[in-house]
């Protein structure tokens, strides 16, 4: 409660970001008219699996008020205005808890609709996995049509505990017309990994913040994104990798597709806290540009507080090879099926990034739809 009433304050208080403020320069909110859109219920679909516990937060507040207590809100700070609206705006959202030690065989599915006019939807996801467990989830955010305009406003915290595994699939399919706010922070405990993918395919603007904090010694985190972009629309990525621990690891890549009359940007840091001796980070954003009318902007950046570690990243944004596309027609094929086998085999060192499996071939099925959308 006393969180909520200070989210409601801070929603008064705090002034959306103009593009003079730090992150924002490249996404412009001028035509938001955040108050404008009616809070609604999400209706949610959630898939449990054997062996954890997966519960609407509404019924989880009322058995299982403890852990929420505990950590809840614990990752994110409130002191951000989406944030802010998001604490005292959601509605819906689910708890995900695996027990120490228990393996979660199948995966862990949730869908969020986002399909009312002049709605604003609040979600919070909260996964909990403890020591020595091992979960999939997979989330997905998606509107039936692309005709809808509503925001999609959502907070998601993962908690993997010491020795744990989480392998997390979020994706944002959402009207290309509404607008998007995800606030995402993992902590990974001790000798924890965590595999995060995130595919962004929907949205008119926004922006989606992702921050993996490695907070025990041996913990390693690898994320995943791509996105691919049509006409008018403006995708936003800022990701931190926070190295909070000695001996830490991750690896980070983002792919983009981006068709006539798209933009997008991502900007990346990796942060290494004074003590996280023997570091080991790396990231890269790539983009492919379809016109000369798409436009990407991909700004890597380094703070480094210790002396033992090695961290390297790379940006690049360039048009399909001309000479690829000249020496696949010349052997016989049509310039549209060669520019499609182009674009997959740019998106397919993503896929190989992910274990073999149901992800796996839910990820490339995912791409492989939204490619046949924008080409």
């Amino acid at each position: 409660m006393e969180r909520r009433q200070r989210g409601a304050s801070l929603a008064r208080e705090l002034p959306l970001p103009d593009q003079k403020a730090k992150g924002w320069e490249f996404t412009d909110l001028s035509g938001l008219e955040i108050d404008s859109f009616q809070p609604a219920a999400a209706n949610a679909a959630i898939e449990p699996a054997e062996g954890a516990t997966v519960l609407p937060l509404g019924e989880a507040l009322e058995t299982h008020g403890e852990l929420l207590h505990e950590r809840l809100g614990s990752l994110v700070p409130i002191e951000d205005p989406f944030v802010a609206r998001n604490e005292v705006g959601w509605r819906d959202g689910v708890l995900v808890h695996v027990p120490r030690g228990t393996k979660v065989a199948e995966p862990i599915r949730i869908e969020v609709p986002l399909d009312e006019d002049g709605t604003a939807v609040g979600w919070r996801t909260l996964i909990v996995l403890e020591e020595g467990a091992e979960a999939e989830v997979w989330e997905r955010c998606a509107s039936r049509g692309d005709e809808t305009e509503a925001l999609l406003n959502s907070v998601v915290e993962l908690h993997v505990g010491q020795a744990a595994t989480l392998r997390y699939v979020s994706t944002q399919d959402i009207s290309e017309r509404a607008w998007i706010f995800a606030t995402q922070r993992a902590r990974v405990e001790r000798d924890g990994r965590l595999e995060w993918t995130a595919l962004g395919f929907g949205s008119a603007r926004g922006k989606v913040r992702m921050e993996t904090n490695l907070a025990g010694p041996g913990s390693e985190a690898r994320v995943t994104g791509g996105y691919a972009g049509g006409a008018g629309q403006h995708l936003d990525y800022d990701t931190t990798q926070e190295h909070a621990a000695p001996n830490t690891f991750s690896d980070l890549a983002f792919r983009g597709v981006l068709a006539a009359g798209a933009t997008a940007v991502w900007r990346g840091m990796i942060r290494v806290d004074p003590g996280a001796q023997g570091t080991d980070a790396f990231q890269e954003s790539r983009n492919l540009l379809l016109s000369t009318e798409a436009h990407a902007d991909a700004i890597p950046g380094l703070e480094i507080e210790a002396d033992d570690v090695r961290c390297t990243h790379a940006a690049a944004i360039a048009q399909i090879d001309r000479d690829q596309l000249f020496y696949l027609t010349s052997r016989g094929l049509e310039p549209a099926e060669a520019k499609g086998l182009i674009i997959e085999g740019f998106l397919e060192s993503l896929v190989e990034r992910l274990a073999e499996g149901p992800a796996r071939d839910e990820v490339s099925a995912a791409l492989e739809r939204r490619l046949a959308e924008i080409l």
